[in-house]
């Protein structure tokens, strides 16, 4: 016989911390459903996030780099997979609720525009006096509305813990998880591993993908960069010489490990302290109980420097995304003065959400090949 969920639900209480979220504690769905069978709550909804339409779209949206630029360089869905599995790590490692954790990093950029952050500036720019945009917010939208797969509800209908997880930036008197009688001021652990596991893997990667595209250079980078110059060591003392694809690698891999390593052992200090013996009595903590020590957080800053600096802004990263966004300017105000342009489900909302809003929700949502398909459709240039 497979396990039933209540069995699972029996291991976690055997396995996991007693500060841990446990899927049986859930405050639940906002549309009321039958419990799953054979599944927990969270893994019914990391396996949603995972069947949606929004997650399948970001293998078309820009990571750092325009997606098409390369095969090797990352997408926003292979970024958000590596979260994903470096989320789970560090929950596994505390003694989180690795599901509940999954399905926050899966969820986490599915409101991400097309063209990585600047399409986000753009469109939060566009959206100034129309209620703003930010990716975060726009990814609990897509989960709560803007999704279009069940009869009884619309969204997804995600448990709230997961809810919880995608608001990162937000006035403390609104926290999510504020309620009557229960003064909130921080999420859950695993929803501040999954946003730090953000973090660490971003780093990782855009060093990866800076070198592979000739826009960084490993003496620079032993030069300027304390981080990378202890993982060179290292794997030198290790491995002696190595081809240059699998020393970059093990190099990056290093760097990674010693994140982990460091966000593990200091968080694990921090809930030490704080004594904490509940989910709840986390989100009454007023500080995050997940962090980096202040020394690697020092070193963080120091990388985090550098690549803005000779990744970010690099001319040939820089003039290509300048372009992307400009057009996504242009398809906005063409589509705020002929509204017939835009998809028949975000028409529909006009009425309710407004014009703007429609129209915001509707270039969010494309991935970046689209944008430039529908740019060349409606103002006839080839990009």
């Amino acid at each position: 016989m497979p396990r039933s969920r209540h069995e699972l639900e029996r291991i976690e209480r055997q396995t996991l911390a007693p500060y841990a979220q446990m899927s049986a504690d859930t405050r639940g769905r906002r549309y009321a459903e039958s419990s799953p069978a054979w599944r927990t709550e969270y893994q019914r909804d990391r396996d949603r996030v995972i069947h949606s339409r929004a997650f399948r779209r970001l293998e078309y949206k820009t990571q750092v780099f325009l997606n098409g630029t390369g095969d090797h360089l990352r997408t926003r869905l292979t970024h958000t997979m590596e979260v994903a599995a470096i989320a789970r790590g560090i929950a596994r490692a505390l003694k989180l609720n690795e599901d509940l954790t999954e399905a926050i990093a899966l969820a986490h950029d599915l409101g991400h525009s097309p063209f990585g952050h600047r399409g986000e500036t753009v469109l939060s720019r566009l959206m100034k006096g129309h209620g703003g945009f930010e990716h975060n917010h726009h990814s609990l939208r897509i989960v709560e509305e803007l999704e279009q797969k069940y009869p009884d509800f619309p969204g997804l209908n995600l448990t709230w813990e997961v809810r919880e997880g995608l608001v990162k930036h937000f006035d403390p008197a609104a926290h999510p998880s504020r309620r009557k009688n229960f003064h909130a001021k921080n999420s859950s652990l695993e929803a501040q591993v999954a946003n730090l596991a953000d973090e660490i893997t971003y780093y990782s990667h855009d060093l990866d993908d800076g070198l592979d595209a000739g826009l960084l250079d490993e003496r620079e980078l032993t030069r300027h960069v304390r981080v990378w110059a202890e993982a060179a060591r290292a794997v030198k003392r290790e491995h002696s010489t190595l081809p240059d694809e699998c020393r970059r690698y093990f190099t990056i891999r290093t760097i990674t490990d010693a994140q982990v390593r460091d966000v593990v052992e200091h968080s694990e200090e921090l809930i030490r302290k704080a004594g904490v013996n509940s989910a709840d009595v986390v989100r009454l903590h007023p500080r995050s109980l997940v962090q980096y020590s202040t020394e690697r957080r020092e070193l963080n800053q120091e990388l985090r420097k550098y690549l803005y600096r000779n990744l970010y802004f690099s001319p040939q990263v820089d003039e290509a995304n300048t372009r992307a966004v400009r057009i996504l300017a242009e398809l906005f105000k063409c589509y705020v003065a002929h509204p017939r342009e835009i998809g028949e489900q975000a028409r529909k909302r006009i009425r309710r959400d407004g014009l703007h809003r429609a129209v915001c929700d509707y270039l969010a949502g494309m991935t970046d090949r689209y944008v430039m398909q529908e740019h060349q459709r409606l103002f006839g240039l080839k990009l």
